[in-house]
């Protein structure tokens, strides 16, 4: 082949690979080639094109953040937990809990009573201190992107530890860790987000706690000795969805239901509380990150489900079918939980672009029917839910806190960016967690956004609920976690 040849030859491998990749590059490799000027002005406009399309598409893509290296956390978290065991009792054996600081038993499941993410416990502190809240202890804690149930002043989360995960339980006044119980595990996924992501439930002195690769086990609270274990997925032939198992177990009655994905009717499995056998399943769509809700809708006590295309009101006893509402969105990411905002009514919300929408739930005799009442999109959650005050739903909006009258569904303001964080209804006031750890208290009224405190909780990036219990806030993420007092003065519980 003659040189010129070879060189017109590398020119187009050159000018196409930086075309498709790095298109703005590919720009003065066209001024520079022989192609009349008419066509190489109808090339920049393209290439132009094609550079403002992958801009926006890096805009919505979920890049790595910087983790740190897992061998040092993972020493650091192991050396420790072998000083606290060693402190506490002179180095006995910690799984029999000194006396708990608390016999309450308030928020023991995720997003506390009712999955509402709403705290009326006893009375908080309405006026943070400049510094931020009280600081009882801070310290490391595995991977993963859980919150706490808490019981009788023990608190229950999930955790990456090298390759297993754990359930650890945790005394909230002191932080020190009481027992763990682990299994091999290492759930891990592209965007080096690992670890697990649902939150245990506590229910008559057993936790339960379903890990992200499908591992449900059922441990006795006082000790970590484990009851039963199941493989939800590779028993109901069921494989995990993109970012892992999500959406927490929930206790009704005599069953724990769980949301496998499975086909043939095992999308959603029930399985005995006491003995781990299953009891009953229902659907067989694909599934997605929300978390079961026992709740009354129209005079009906069912079970609100999200799936990756719809919601749908079961039966709890077992498993029948409703009534459904389509409610599907781009790549079947529904995250968000619902929001109960009157006797028939709730609030679906899904970011990836789609919104929110009122849902009416009505009887006619044995059946149910559906509609919207109404559809926005000023309100797209997508890692996070929102809460329901005084007739109005507050909520991170692609990350930016909003406030929807919830009879019309318009907006009535938008401001503050708190990233992919989380939020709680905290007797009249917002509790927001920001994805950068930071703690913030904003007012819950539809007049105007007003920021009344902010103060940095946590290092690093932050997804996971808080969670409150005896007027002590829990927080944590994927390095560390932290107990701050929001109880007020002289609220029982609320001190350390």
């Amino acid at each position: 082949m003659a040189p010129a040849a070879s060189r017109w030859r590398d020119s187009n491998v050159l000018f196409v690979l930086a075309a498709l990749f790095v298109p703005p590059l590919a720009i003065p490799l066209l001024l520079l080639r022989p192609e009349k000027g008419s066509t190489k002005v109808l090339g920049c406009v393209v290439l132009l094109l094609m550079t403002g399309v992958y801009a926006r598409t890096a805009t919505r893509i979920q890049w790595p953040q910087p983790s740190g290296p897992p061998e040092a956390h993972w020493d650091a978290l192991e050396a420790h937990r072998r000083a606290q065991a060693k402190r506490a009792r002179g180095g006995e054996d910690v799984r029999a809990a000194a006396a708990p600081a608390s016999t309450g038993r308030y928020w023991t499941s995720f997003r506390g009573p009712g999955a509402a993410g709403r705290y009326d416990e006893m009375p908080v502190v309405d006026d943070w201190p400049s510094a931020g809240l009280p600081l009882l202890w801070k310290q490391p804690i595995g991977q993963g992107w859980s919150s706490f149930a808490v019981a009788d002043g023990v608190a229950y989360t999930l955790e990456r530890r090298r390759a297993q995960e754990v359930v650890a339980a945790y005394d909230v006044a002191s932080g020190r860790e009481l027992w763990s119980e682990s299994w091999k595990s290492s759930f891990s996924e592209s965007a080096d987000r690992d670890g697990p992501r649902a939150t245990p439930v506590w229910d008559e002195g057993r936790v339960y706690a379903l890990g992200a690769a499908g591992d449900l086990v059922a441990l006795e609270a006082a000790s970590g000795r484990r009851l039963w274990r199941r493989d939800i997925l590779r028993e109901n032939d069921a494989a995990n969805i993109q970012w892992g198992v999500a959406a927490s177990p929930v206790v009704i009655g005599d069953v724990v239901v769980t949301m496998p994905g499975g086909p043939e009717g095992r999308a959603v499995v029930a399985y005995d509380k006491l003995t781990g056998e299953p009891r009953w399943s229902a659907l067989s769509d694909a599934v997605a990150y929300t978390t079961p809700m026992l709740l009354t809708l129209a005079g009906r006590e069912q079970l609100l489900v999200v799936t990756a295309t719809r919601a749908v009101g079961l039966d709890p006893l077992d498993g029948g079918l409703l009534w459904e509402h389509p409610w599907a969105t781009d790549m079947g990411v529904n995250a968000a939980q619902p929001i109960v905002v009157g006797t028939d009514r709730f609030i679906l919300s899904a970011g990836y672009g789609h919104g929110a929408a009122l849902v009416e739930v009505a009887a006619a005799g044995d059946a149910f029917t559906t509609r919207a009442v109404w559809e926005t999109n000023r309100m797209k959650n997508k890692l996070s839910s929102s809460v329901y005050h005084d007739g109005h739903l507050y909520g991170l909006d692609e990350g930016i806190l909003a406030c929807i009258d919830v009879a019309t569904g318009d907006l009535r303001w938008k401001g503050g960016r708190y990233g992919h964080g989380q939020l709680l209804l905290v007797q009249g006031a917002l509790v927001v967690l920001t994805e950068d750890g930071e703690l913030a208290l904003v007012e819950a009224v539809p007049e105007a956004f007003v920021e009344r405190a902010r103060f940095a909780a946590l290092d690093g990036q932050t997804w996971n609920n808080p969670a409150i219990s005896s007027g002590i806030l829990l927080v944590r993420n994927s390095r560390e976690m932290a107990a701050y007092r929001i109880g007020a003065a002289g609220a029982a519980g609320a001190s350390a």
